[in-house]
């Protein structure tokens, strides 16, 4: 049942039968559509349920799946009490913002995140390429598309939680293969990379690949989006100047408040840094996480920030292969953040070697499979501190900065 637009609360109880084309609520007419009372009953878009003068049905939907109420829903229509005790329900949502708080306490919530590359790799052989084939009528010896070319596909034209529009590539790549099959025209029947770019044109996404650490300031971060992992990098220069912060890149509130407190936390804890008291009074701080145009926003980049920071005013590198993520706090602790799989799986496509988190995120990692970790090694952390111990190189000061610091 797709709740997609619902706003009239007798499409959930019923009509009374004075009404003049009064009908029993969906519900009940979904229980005698599927001839059994313990069906496996799908509420599609439950968030997208509306409300107007014609009734609220987030509230008639209380009394369907709360189990203390349920055994005794009264349809209008049947003016009698029916038992949905039975039924299984399953609501589906994209947020669950827009569920109001009652409804929402009466289900159980499990977060399901998007789909790995891993996994859409699997999907795609299984599923998708198979029915497109079928649909369009070409034979599975006339079309066959390795894994590195499917990986290509996923990665370089599609950037998205579920696999839409990978399912969309897919058929137009088919559908040419299709044309040449009727056409009589010769084809290579395994797809390669340059065909692919020739079917589907330049590919549209590239993703970060890790780019050296061959400067001081510079830090690689990890973070996650919808549609999975991705690498992101936090940049710091200073600059002559009275003790100024800039943020640049696009920065949300949280990731802004992140870069103030990595700084306020540095200048507190200057002496274990070996630096002097007011060594950024005379310099101004300019911290940029690239790609501008995208938004980004969290705490993930906290210790990141704090890390490149560090690293422009002591002028120590940062190691090579090594991506951090986790939030700080004004006492210099690291806090644990989420998203821990798909995070992992980025560094290991930027061919990162190292991963900096969270002593908390132990249990996150020991949770995930072995085939995607190996390969990498973990450090578990408690304190800033512990991080720029961790990653930045054991190097001293500059000759000129020295000068400038005494």
């Amino acid at each position: 049942m797709s709740l997609g637009g619902l706003h009239d609360e007798a499409e959930i109880r019923g009509h009374r039968k004075t009404y003049i084309g009064a009908m029993p609520g969906r519900i009940i007419q979904n229980i005698k559509r599927a001839g059994s009372s313990n069906p496996v009953f799908i509420l599609d878009e439950i968030d997208k349920v509306g409300r107007d003068f014609r009734g609220d049905p987030s509230s008639a939907l209380l009394e369907v799946l709360d189990p203390e109420q349920n055994s005794s829903f009264f349809d209008n229509f049947l003016e009698m009490e029916y038992d949905l005790s039975r039924v299984l329900f399953i609501a589906t949502a994209n947020t669950l913002t827009t569920i109001s708080p009652a409804l929402r306490d009466r289900m159980e919530t499990i977060e399901i995140s998007g789909y790995l590359v891993e996994e859409k790799l699997e999907i795609a052989k299984r599923h998708l390429l198979p029915r497109q084939l079928e649909n369009h009528g070409v034979k599975a010896e006339q079309l066959k598309i390795k894994k590195d070319v499917m990986e290509k596909l996923i990665d370089s034209y599609t950037r998205e939680s579920g696999v839409r529009e990978l399912d969309k590539r897919l058929a137009k790549i088919v559908r040419v293969t299709a044309k040449n099959i009727a056409s009589e025209t010769k084809y290579n029947h395994d797809l390669t990379e340059d065909s692919l770019e020739k079917i589907l044109g330049p590919a549209k996404y590239n993703r970060d690949q890790y780019s050296g650490n061959e400067q001081a300031g510079v830090v690689t971060g990890l973070a996650w989006t919808a549609a999975g992992g991705e690498i992101l990098f936090v940049e710091t220069s200073i600059s002559k100047g009275s003790g100024k912060l800039t943020l640049t890149g696009n920065l949300g509130e949280v990731m802004k408040e992140s870069a103030i407190l990595a700084l306020e936390y540095l200048k507190s804890n200057a002496g274990l840094l070996k630096l002097p008291d007011n060594f950024s009074e005379k310099w101004n701080v300019h911290l940029h996480v690239p790609e501008g145009a995208i938004p980004k926003d969290g705490p993930s980049a906290g210790i990141a920030m704090a890390t490149s920071i560090a690293s422009a005013f002591t002028q120590r590198k940062v190691r090579k292969y090594i991506a951090m993520t986790g939030e700080i706090t004004l006492r210099g602790k690291v806090l644990p953040v989420g998203g821990i799989k798909e995070k992992i799986l980025a560094a290991k496509r930027a061919n990162i070697r190292e991963i900096v988190l969270s002593e908390e995120n132990r249990k996150d990692v020991g949770a995930i499979k072995d085939i995607y970790i190996k390969g990498l090694k973990f450090n578990y952390v408690d304190t800033i501190m512990d991080v720029l111990d961790l990653a930045l190189l054991r190097q001293k000061v500059s000759n000129a900065r020295k000068i400038v610091f005494e």
